[in-house]
């Protein structure tokens, strides 16, 4: 809901934060951190790990990242290489998926409150 006032500039337009639909989108994605992520590139690397930020480019970084390489065979389980901290550009993320668990334990320290 919006309200307008008038200041010595002209008129003005506040929105109530509980309202705002960046309000909304900035406590969803708050609800994401250190949540487990696992994120897909373009050059076909998966990096999984804790979500830690991101920012106005998209760019994301995780904490305690595992790569995982693209396999050429669907037998060749590789063992995934260690990264610690790693940021992701915005440009090369195909997709972003939160792991089950993770949610599931959101939702629950939702419910508990």
């Amino acid at each position: 809901m919006a309200s307008t006032t008038t200041e010595e500039n002209g008129p003005s337009i506040y929105m109530q934060p509980e309202m705002s639909s960046s309000f909304q989108a900035r406590q969803r994605l708050e609800g994401l951190l250190n949540k487990n992520m696992r994120i897909r590139m373009t050059d076909g690397r998966t990096l999984v790990g804790l979500f830690l930020c991101t920012d106005r480019d998209c760019n994301v970084i995780l904490g305690s990242a595992q790569e995982f390489l693209k396999s050429t065979d669907m037998f060749s389980q590789a063992e995934p290489r260690v990264l610690g901290l790693a940021m992701i550009p915005g440009h090369h993320i195909i997709s972003i998926e939160v792991e089950a668990d993770s949610l599931a334990d959101t939702q629950g320290y939702r419910g508990s409150h």
